[in-house]
């Protein structure tokens, strides 16, 4: 099955996916990792959903949608590094240098379309949308799991597996750990390393 990648431009359509069933409902908007604690936990409800709504106004979009046709299926979070709180304050994520890198944090998949290669396919669209805006490299920090079942809940975050297939290799351990998996680094180069293009 193909999938279309786009940049999440389009409210309505990251809504379907990353939001609330419920309008007023609490729910992460895939923004935890985004904002400071504070903000995040003091930024409820419909709040939540406005920020997104910003966010994806920007000239940058705040991450990528898969579509099925014209139904969005899947969400990637992919953003440089330095704009993700968590992950640029991380004392268990460690920095493995000072190139300006960019993180894909998290992956969703509209209910009933699991193994359906959604995953693989946001992973490719935000790995191409990093390159587009400029990332000298990726990084994504998933569950090395070895092959055992992830609870669903946690599976946000990928796992090593996928992201060996999309070309990325471990680049350093994490004191992180996710339902019970340790996190490890993996790491893309996105631009050449002899200065050719």
């Amino acid at each position: 099955m193909s999938f279309d990648v786009r940049p999440a431009a389009v409210f309505d359509d990251v809504r379907q996916i990353i939001g609330p069933r419920h309008p007023g409902a609490n729910v992460c908007w895939c923004l935890s990792y985004r904002i400071p604690s504070a903000e995040n936990n003091a930024l409820t409800g419909p709040d939540r959903g406005r920020l997104v709504e910003k966010l994806c106004d920007r000239a940058v979009a705040p991450g990528v949608l898969a579509y099925e046709g014209d139904t969005p299926v899947g969400w990637a979070g992919v953003a440089p590094r330095r704009e993700l709180n968590s992950f640029a304050r991380s004392r268990k994520i460690p920095h493995v240098d000072d190139l300006d890198v960019w993180t894909i944090w998290c992956f969703r998949t509209r209910a009933g379309n699991r193994g359906r290669g959604i995953a693989r396919a946001l992973l490719s669209g935000a790995i191409d949308f990093a390159r587009r805006n400029g990332a000298p490299a990726v990084e994504g920090y998933p569950v090395d799991n070895k092959g055992e079942r992830v609870d669903l809940t946690m599976a946000y975050v990928g796992t090593r597996k996928l992201f060996e297939s999309a070309g990325f290799e471990k680049a350093a351990d994490t004191t992180s750990v996710l339902d019970g998996f340790p996190r490890v680094l993996m790491r893309l180069e996105l631009r050449d390393p002899t200065g050719g293009s």
